[in-house]
């Protein structure tokens, strides 16, 4: 008998898996300007920086060792060092993954993914982590958690691969596991000093806005490109990434609305976030009308999850848990309700398809994921404490991380600068300190470290 032909490379399937991969790089452009824009003005490059120097360190460390851990045949727990420095990775497909496009494309776009991921943590963080520790936290992170759950959840082998958990691309893997690690980041790191003292308010409503549309636009290649093909069930997810997030976006507003009787712009573009956090488990496995209940419910979730985070002593400084965490849980079990073969064929049904097995499975790679995460990110900053440190220092933190941390500022004349007077001189296109900079007398007088 003769031997079944390779699988055929697909030209328009590799051109909307390639460009989806560029899609999601555009979303870690559009977390930092959606981040950047919540914070104060004395932390935004620093902020900001956070996402985009994931784009570097985990770049290497993606082809490094990342890939290989994450989709080499390996155990149900891990994956082997098969693909380390992508050795033996080429041109042509692995049918295990993708028959229709290079492996080398399936490189490139589940990078995006290990990307994103960590960067959505430092929302959590920010305003008060040295910028060398949260570098290497993001190593050991994705070591740690994003590499072994990813195979868990989408290697050959996974274990709840095997089990039947749905996953279309990033509920357990990327939301949740960035939601908890930031939940239990934000406790072990502690509050900023001037939480609850003094105005945390974002400084650029329109940087916030424009973040958001960004992650939106973003968002069609990270869902729909996870089919790993330009077919119907691309385009499914595509619509219902859409639906989901213009959901979740109304019933944000309707809640705003009722709760203070004004539509705010920060809260429109939360929900819409938190929509696409919801539908991205489900988005080829459900139908449009499964979406819209899908982003409405995820986003009531959040809302009410961030009102009483509010009255608390957390400081989660931009809702990461409630947005990304809680959301990503309600969009997995809601997969396990919602899911039909009717919608994708190679999918599963949920419990309104006659099948409430499918929920267990869901609610169980949930727990999975939960427990991965918290434990990795304990461990993880565990070592960056005892090593390079993780808090800032009392006077960094209070005059601001962008000239400790990056020597930079955002804004000429913003209030760092206005506090350092003649101590900062105008650089090429930027403030760069000249001098230690002068410290306001109320910080001068606090201990030198947090």
């Amino acid at each position: 008998m003769m031997a079944p032909p390779p699988p055929a490379i697909s030209a328009g399937d590799t051109a909307w898996v390639l460009t989806s991969g560029a899609l999601v790089l555009l979303m870690t452009v559009g977390l930092a300007l959606f981040y950047g824009g919540l914070v104060r003005p004395k932390n935004a490059l620093n902020t900001m920086m956070m996402s985009v120097v994931a784009l570097g360190v985990i770049g290497v460390q993606w082809v490094v060792i990342g890939y290989s851990l994450a989709f080499a045949p390996g155990t149900s727990w891990l994956g082997g060092l098969g693909w380390a420095f992508l050795r033996g990775v080429g041109f042509a497909p692995d049918p295990g993954y993708a028959p229709t496009i290079p492996q080398t494309a399936h490189v490139l776009f589940q990078g995006m993914f290990a990307i994103i991921t960590p960067a959505l943590i430092s929302g959590a963080i920010v305003e008060r982590m040295r910028f060398r520790g949260y570098v290497m936290f993001l190593l050991l992170w994705s070591l740690l958690v994003y590499d072994p759950l990813a195979h868990w959840v989408w290697g050959q082998g996974g274990w709840l691969a095997r089990l039947g958990a749905l996953d279309f691309a990033g509920g357990t893997v990327v939301h949740i596991s960035a939601g908890v690690s930031a939940l239990v980041a934000a406790r072990l790191l502690g509050p900023r000093k001037e939480f609850r003292r003094s105005p945390l308010a974002p400084h650029s409503v329109p940087l916030v806005l424009l973040g958001a549309g960004l992650l939106w636009f973003g968002w069609f290649g990270f869902n729909a490109g996870s089919a790993l093909a330009a077919n119907g069930v691309a385009a499914l997810a595509f619509l219902n990434t859409n639906t989901a997030a213009a959901a979740a976006l109304v019933t944000w507003a309707l809640l705003d609305s009722a709760r203070m009787g004004k539509v705010t712009a920060v809260g429109a573009a939360t929900g819409a976030v938190v929509g696409l956090v919801g539908i991205t488990p489900a988005a080829g496995f459900v139908s449009p009308v499964a979406a819209l209940a899908i982003g409405g419910l995820s986003a009531g979730v959040s809302y009410t999850a961030m009102q009483v985070r509010a009255r608390s002593r957390l400081d989660d400084s931009l809702d990461v848990f409630s947005c990304h965490g809680l959301a990503g849980v309600a969009g997995a079990l809601l997969t396990g309700v919602f899911a039909s073969r009717l919608a994708n064929p190679a999918g599963a049904d949920g419990l309104f398809a006659g099948h409430p097995a499918q929920l267990g499975v869901q609610a169980l790679a949930v727990l999975a994921s939960a427990a991965l995460a918290a434990a990795g990110t304990a461990v993880a900053y565990g070592v960056v404490r005892v090593t390079v440190g993780a808090r800032a220092g009392v006077h960094d933190e209070l005059a601001g991380l962008d000239l400790s941390e990056h020597g930079e500022e955002a804004y000429f004349g913003g209030d760092v600068v206005a506090a350092a007077g003649s101590g900062l001189a105008l650089g090429s296109s930027v403030i760069v300190a000249a001098e230690p900079h002068p410290l306001p007398a109320r910080v001068a007088a606090l201990p030198a470290r947090a």
